[in-house]
């Protein structure tokens, strides 16, 4: 059970960092499908980071949480584009 908890609030958060950095409007995908794009963001960004870099490490490993982050970012943008919720169109 505190598996899933950490995993829905570091997908909230990852997700939330993603859509920030998203370039662009992204504010109108709801909330789930962020959370949902966050915790694919974590789970890829862990992925494709251990495929590069050592993942053991003792200490917080703020690269690997740049990858999450950035992601999550490319996860929110693609979301964005699938559901046509790119924002507010503007004329």
């Amino acid at each position: 059970m505190d598996t899933i908890l950490w995993v829905l609030l570091g997908g909230a958060v990852v997700g939330l960092l993603g859509k920030f950095i998203a370039p662009g409007d992204r504010d109108n995908i709801p909330l789930w499908l962020t959370v949902l794009c966050g915790i694919g963001g974590m789970l890829i960004g862990n992925w494709a980071y251990a495929q590069v870099f050592d993942p053991e490490t003792a200490r917080i490993d703020w690269w690997r949480h740049t990858w999450q982050v950035v992601t999550a970012a490319i996860l929110v943008m693609l979301a964005a584009g699938i559901t046509g919720a790119t924002g507010p169109s503007r004329r």
